[in-house]
Order: structure tokens, then sequence, then C-alpha cells
């Protein structure tokens, strides 16, 4: 017989303990905060380990600075595992985001988008094998960021129309290059589709909420802010640019699209945040941080 999975009930009393004894000493905002560092955990190690490499390694020592990313990264995820930072629902949607965004990488690599500068023995057409936890970092801190702030969408458009957005966003990551670029036209989808939906998210004992496109907007300002310190470091560069170079605000844009992609994606695993109702003053589906 099987043994049942208990990630999630083990992550969770890991951060209802966290959250307690948070919420003893600090005020809302200071919490918001607190758990929006603790969601994008990943991200923010892999983003560390980028800026720490860059200043400290070595052309000529033996390992290559992505090679060693990449160990780093496998070590991590690793161990997000072992100690249920994250749960295994979450690591299939991280799977998810890893192979749809290192598909995307060889593309735009090849279509002369952006490149990676220096040498790896886990280079794939060009791609640092690396780069792929970058996109399953997006996925992480999506996955996690709902069970932490305990967030459910109302009201939820139709779920067959946010998959059919969703693939015509991450189709036109491709199909610009050879047609007539539809973002603005996708921009407005996302308002059409998305414009009554509440994020609803708790951050002490109250729920709150914002509009879904507002959060979106949001987040994709972070991202390009984490993507200034990938370029910054010459980790990787936009066809044209230097190192140092600020990256262009019409990468927001970008951004923005591919945070619905990323939506959408959590969604296909586990729909337990979706519904049309707000949430009842004093209910709890997990136990968040």
């Amino acid at each position: 017989m099987p043994r049942p999975d208990t990630s999630h009930d083990t992550t969770s009393t890991l951060e209802h303990r966290l959250g307690a004894s948070a919420r003893r000493v600090l005020p809302e905002f200071a919490l918001f905060v607190l758990k929006q560092g603790w969601a994008c955990l990943f991200g923010g190690l892999m983003l560390a380990a980028i800026l720490a490499t860059k200043l400290l390694w070595q052309p000529d020592w033996p390992l290559h600075r992505y090679d060693a990313l990449f160990l780093f990264a496998l070590i991590t995820q690793a161990l997000f595992l072992r100690f249920r930072l994250e749960t295994w629902e979450e690591a299939r949607v991280i799977l998810l985001f890893h192979l749809t965004g290192t598909a995307m990488e060889w593309f735009k690599v090849h279509a002369g988008s952006w490149s990676y500068p220096e040498p790896a023995l886990f280079k794939l057409m060009g791609v640092p094998l690396f780069s792929g936890f970058m996109y399953a970092a997006v996925g992480s801190y999506m996955a996690r960021v709902i069970r932490i702030f305990d967030m459910r969408f109302t009201p939820y458009p139709p779920f067959a129309l946010t998959v059919l957005l969703a693939a015509a966003i991450y189709a036109n990551f491709f199909a610009h290059h050879f047609l007539p670029d539809i973002r603005f036209a996708l921009f407005a989808a996302t308002i059409l589709l998305f414009a009554r939906t509440r994020v609803w998210f708790r951050t002490g004992q109250h729920h709150r909420w914002m509009p879904l496109p507002l959060a979106a907007l949001l987040s994709s300002i972070a991202l390009w802010v984490a993507e200034n310190i990938g370029t910054a470091t010459g980790t990787w560069l936009y066809s044209g640019q230097i190192a140092g170079q600020a990256v262009s605000f019409a990468k927001l844009g970008s951004w923005y699209l591919l945070l619905y992609v990323s939506f959408v994606t959590v969604t296909l695993v586990s729909r337990s945040a979706l519904g049309d109702a707000a949430p009842a003053t004093g209910t709890r589906r997990t136990a968040p941080l």
C-alpha cells in the first residue's frame, strides 16, 4: 500500500508556527512583506547566488560559473523538498514551469532575443541549464504565495477561456517573430477576462483583496527589478544590451503577460483557490504563515 503524501500538512504546520511567532511581534504590513519574502524564497536564493558568483568567481576556476549556478539550483530544489518548504503538488507546478521556460529559452536564444555569454558544460543549444530554474522560481513563488496567503480568486472566469488566453500568450512569444505581434490584444483580453476577479488574501486575521490585473502588474514590476540584477551581472543580456544597462521598460509588458501563463499553469495542477464567492470571515482553508 503506498504511503500517504503528508508533505502539505508538514509544510503548513511549519509555516503556521513561524506565522504565529511573527504575528505576535510584527505589524500587519511588516508581516505582509515577510510572507512575500518567504513565498519568493527560491527566487531570492537564486538571485543571491547570481550576485555572489559574479563577485567571487574567477575565470581560471575549474568549475564554470553557470555550472555552479545549475548545481546550486539542483541542490536548493532538493533541499526544499527534503525539508518540506515546498509540497509535492507545488513541485509538479514547478516542473511544468521548468519545461515550458526551457523551451522558450531555446527558441529565444536561437532567435537572437538574448544570449548567455559565459561558457558552461551544462549548456544545451546555447542555453545554460540553470536558466530553467529561473522560470521554476516564478512557478515556486506562484504556488507558495497562494498557499502562504491563503488566497482565493473570485469570481473566477470560465476555466476554458483562461487556458485559451494563456495558450495564446505563450504562442505569441514565439509567433511574433514571424507574424504580427498581438500583445496589445492580449493585454486587453487579460482585462476583459479578469477585470472582475479579486485576489483575496490573508495577512493577519483579516481577508483583504485587490484586482487580479493589479496584482499581476505589481508582480511584473518585481520581476523586472529581478531581471535587472541578472543583466547587471552579465548573466544574460538582451540583443544590443551591454552589462549594467537597464532592461527596457517594455519588458514589463512581457512579464505581465507571462504571469498570466504562470497563474493558469498553477491552476492546471490545483484549482482549490478558484471560486465564485469571497471567503467567509474567520474561514481558513490551510494553516498559512
